[in-house]
C-alpha cells in the first residue's frame, strides 16, 4: 500500500455511513473513536475506505475542527500500512471526541494505538 489518502480510499457514501452508525461497531483510544463495518466497496483495489469527523458540538469554530480533521488525516495515511485485512473490505469512520485540541504527536499516538486495536479486532473475528 501507498503512503497516499486518495480520493478512493475517502469515506463519501452517505447510505454507507448511515449503515455503519446503524450496524457498526466501535473501538476506542482516547481521543480518537473509530467506528467500523465490514462491507463491500466500489473499488476492489482498495481494502479500507476511512473517513474523519470533528463535532461542531465540540469545536465551533471551522478553521478548528478542519485544522484537527487535517492531523487525524496525516496520522491515518502514515500509519494506515500496518494493516492486514486479509482480503477483507471495511468502511471505517474515525471520530474525534476530545473537547481540547491534541498535538499531531497525540493524535498520531492514539492512532497507531486505535489501528492495532482494529487489527486485533479484524483478525479475532475472522479467524
Amino acid at each position: 500500500m501507498k503512503d497516499t489518502y486518495g480520493t478512493k480510499e475517502k469515506l463519501k457514501s452517505k447510505k454507507l455511513i448511515d449503515t455503519l452508525f446503524i450496524e457498526g461497531r466501535s473501538i476506542k483510544a482516547f481521543p480518537l473513536r473509530m467506528v467500523f463495518l465490514e462491507a463491500p466497496l466500489p473499488y476492489p483495489d482498495i481494502a479500507i475506505q476511512c473517513g474523519v469527523s470533528v463535532s461542531k458540538r465540540n469545536h465551533k469554530l471551522a478553521v478548528t475542527r478542519n485544522r484537527i480533521k487535517r492531523l487525524m488525516r496525516e496520522a491515518y495515511r502514515l500509519n494506515k500500512n500496518k494493516i492486514d485485512t486479509k482480503g477483507t473490505t471495511f468502511a471505517v469512520l474515525i471520530i474525534y471526541t476530545s473537547r481540547d485540541v491534541r498535538s499531531f504527536e497525540e493524535i498520531n499516538k492514539a492512532m497507531r494505538k486505535l489501528l492495532k486495536r482494529f487489527q486485533d479486532e479484524t483478525v479475532g473475528s475472522t479467524t
